[in-house]
């Protein structure tokens, strides 16, 4: 399911709490690992924008993005 971690193997999760994180899953998708702001969020998004039953709107910290960006294929 998940093929690689993106960003820096140095920034490692310790106790399983608040590890936020990109992961690329074996189909070419990412999986991201954040903290649920979906009910603060309802009402919220930009107009185009919206959040279907099965979906959840995850903030991810700055560093970690910025830190994955390397790893993000640029290509389709």
């Amino acid at each position: 399911m998940f093929m690689r971690r993106l960003g820096s193997l140095t920034r490692l999760c310790s106790g399983g709490n608040s590890c936020p994180e990109i992961l690329e899953l074996n189909s070419g998708d990412f999986a991201v690992i954040g903290t649920d702001i979906t009910a603060q969020a309802d009402g919220q998004l930009p107009p185009g924008s919206g959040c279907g039953p099965d979906e959840r709107v995850v903030r991810v910290p700055r560093r970690v993005l910025v830190d994955a960006r390397v790893d993000i294929p640029t290509t389709v």
